[in-house]
């Protein structure tokens, strides 16, 4: 086993969190991102910003200052097979863009171990979800074909429960965390490409950081799960919050969301636990609600995919129809889901008349 990886990171936005934490253990990534990004990342490195428990306001973490190594290029510009590990943090709707879904496909033709953090499981995972009839489900992706060459042993998905947001008044490569909260991560099939998982989980944990002040420890930590279920939890998040922001002609905070109707927000919330353990979730892989109303307490903004349907987005990730589609053939229903994927369906089809 190398002492160090070397990881492929799909999208630079988000994806920069993820790739902070492997620089601060010492491993090497590469992020793919439009030429400008990589351009400015390439010249100045990256700016994560978060809380730290020993600290007041914000800690700025500077990629150029960190024992691993961090590079930026376009789609095209890079070999899968030169890295251990390829991490998806796009979010779904990009991954059929020109260049993005070539350099996709090429990952799944390496056969290299490959980890989503993406809100929609990409359909190879949910293929490792026993019962699941995942040609049943294509039509909540905007183009089901990008994942047709992956092999499903070799694709994990780990929640991307961390919130982070691009302060629009700041460069392209500034991102402020907003609930540093942990990735879990299920496992691989394969117990090689699991104990690469475990030994990044181990150096991430080991991190203490100098941030001119002395040592401190940082939030947001990988953790491994043996459940294909435990990134699932963040289904009852999504349907509960992310996609409740969505009204009839604007937006609301997730708080607002989550807080206006706390009842209702339950009874979503539990709809959703429960269609995960008709799944074959186990109730310790889901998360209770009590703690996730108290998080949604600081999310003050709508949803990314609120914002998107806001600014005119065609397409985005559809967990809310992929959700609703699984529940179909478990015989289940929600009303109050129904709704919100009528909302969303809405303005979909407004965005793109007007588009």
């Amino acid at each position: 086993m190398p002492t160090t990886y070397n990881t492929l990171i799909f999208g630079a936005s988000y994806g920069s969190l993820l790739a902070t934490k492997l620089l601060l253990a010492g491993h090497t990534v590469k992020l793919i991102c439009l030429p400008e990004e990589a351009d400015l990342i390439n010249s100045e490195g990256t700016r994560v910003r978060m809380t730290a428990k020993q600290r007041d306001g914000l800690v700025e973490i500077n990629s150029r200052q960190l024992p691993g190594a961090l590079s930026a290029a376009a789609p095209g510009a890079v070999d899968p097979s030169d890295y251990n590990l390829i991490a998806l943090a796009m979010q779904e709707p990009q991954y059929r863009a020109p260049g993005v879904r070539e350099a996709l496909d090429a990952v799944a033709k390496a056969r290299v171990p490959c980890m989503s953090i993406m809100n929609m499981p990409p359909l190879p995972y949910l293929a490792r979800i026993p019962g699941l009839d995942v040609d049943g489900l294509t039509q909540c992706y905007t183009d089901p074909t990008v994942w047709q060459n992956f092999d499903t042993a070799l694709m994990t998905l780990c929640s991307p429960d961390p919130q982070a947001f691009r302060p629009p008044e700041e460069a392209l490569n500034v991102l402020q965390v907003s609930l540093p909260t942990n990735f879990k991560v299920a496992r691989f099939v394969s117990d090689e490409h699991t104990a690469m998982l475990r030994r990044m989980q181990a150096d991430i944990e080991a991190i203490r950081y100098d941030d001119g002040g002395g040592e401190i420890e940082l939030p947001v930590k990988l953790k491994v799960h043996d459940s294909v279920f435990v990134p699932l939890a963040k289904w009852s998040m999504l349907l509960t919050g992310n996609y409740r922001c969505v009204q009839k002609d604007d937006m609301r905070s997730i708080r607002d969301a989550v807080h206006s109707d706390l009842d209702l927000s339950r009874s979503v919330y539990e709809w959703v636990s429960a269609l995960c353990r008709t799944l074959g979730a186990a109730k310790e892989d889901l998360v209770p609600f009590e703690k996730y109303a108290n998080a949604a307490q600081g999310l003050a903004k709508p949803s990314s995919a609120a914002r998107a349907l806001l600014a005119g987005a065609p397409n985005i990730e559809r967990t809310d129809c992929l959700v609703r589609t699984i529940a179909a053939q478990k015989g289940l229903r929600s009303d109050v889901v129904d709704q919100t994927v009528a909302l969303v369906d809405s303005w979909l089809e407004a965005n793109r008349k007007a588009s």
